[in-house]
C-alpha cells in the first residue's frame, strides 16, 4: 500500500474533525427555537415511571439568552393501561432548565441543570367507564450533560442524559438508581457532596430556530 493512503485518511480526519470545531454561526441574544423531543426514563421511584424504563414523547422550547447560555422549557407525555387493564395511567412531566454551552461550535457539549414538575393521573376504569381518578405531583431537581449538534442554520439536533430527582446529604433509603450512568470526573465530587438521586433519563430532540 502506498504511504500517501495513510496521510490522506488521517488529513481527511484532520479536515472534518476541524469543521465540527469550527465556529458556529453566533446566535442572536433572544433567538428563540422549538421542536419536538423523545425522553427514556430509568428510575422505579419517579412516580411517573411504573416500568424500569418508559419512553415519553412530547416538546420543547429553547431561548438563546446568550452566546454561551439558553433556557429550556419541555414538556413530554404518555398514556397507557396497566397490565389487567383496571387503569388508564397518564404522566405530564415538565422540565425548566438552564443551559450552560462549553463552546460555540457547530457540536455544542453543554452542561445544564433546573426543576421539574411532574404529574401523574390515575383513571380507575370500570369497563370503559372511569369509575374513579386520582392524582400526584412530585417537584425535584435534575442536571446533566448533553450536546447540541447544527445540522442546519436554523435547526439543530441535540442528545443529553440528565439526573432527576437529585438530592443533596443524605441518601434517602432505597431511592438511588444503581444503573445510572457515571460522569467522569464528577464520581468523585458525587461522593464528596454525598448526592444521591431517584432516576435518570436520555433525552433527544431537534429544534428549529426562528
Amino acid at each position: 500500500m502506498s504511504v500517501r493512503a495513510p496521510r490522506l485518511v488521517c488529513g481527511t480526519a484532520v479536515l472534518l474533525l476541524g469543521a465540527l470545531l469550527m465556529p458556529a454561526e453566533v446566535r442572536a441574544q433572544g433567538e428563540f427555537g422549538a421542536g419536538p423531543r423523545f425522553s427514556f426514563i430509568r428510575g422505579s421511584d419517579a412516580k411517573s415511571i411504573d416500568q424500569p424504563r418508559t419512553r415519553l414523547s412530547g416538546g420543547m422550547a429553547r431561548l438563546r439568552t446568550s452566546e454561551r447560555t439558553a433556557l429550556e422549557i419541555a414538556f413530554d407525555y404518555r398514556s397507557h393501561m396497566n397490565d389487567d387493564l383496571t387503569q388508564r395511567i397518564k404522566d405530564m412531566p415538565i422540565q425548566g432548565s438552564l443551559l450552560m454551552y462549553l463552546v460555540n461550535a457547530s457540536v455544542s457539549p453543554y452542561i445544564l441543570g433546573g426543576m421539574g414538575w411532574y404529574s401523574q393521573k390515575v383513571e380507575h376504569m370500570a369497563g370503559n367507564a372511569v369509575r374513579e381518578t386520582t392524582s400526584s405531583r412530585r417537584v425535584g431537581y435534575h442536571a446533566g450533560v448533553g450536546a447540541q449538534i447544527q445540522v442546519h442554520r436554523r435547526a439543530a439536533v441535540h442528545v443529553d442524559y440528565r439526573y432527576t430527582f437529585i438530592h443533596f446529604g443524605d441518601q434517602p433509603p432505597g431511592t438511588t438508581e444503581p444503573g445510572a450512568i457515571p460522569i467522569p470526573g464528577l464520581v468523585a465530587l458525587q461522593d464528596r457532596l454525598n448526592l444521591s438521586h431517584e432516576a435518570s433519563m436520555w433525552t433527544t430532540g431537534l429544534t428549529f430556530f426562528f
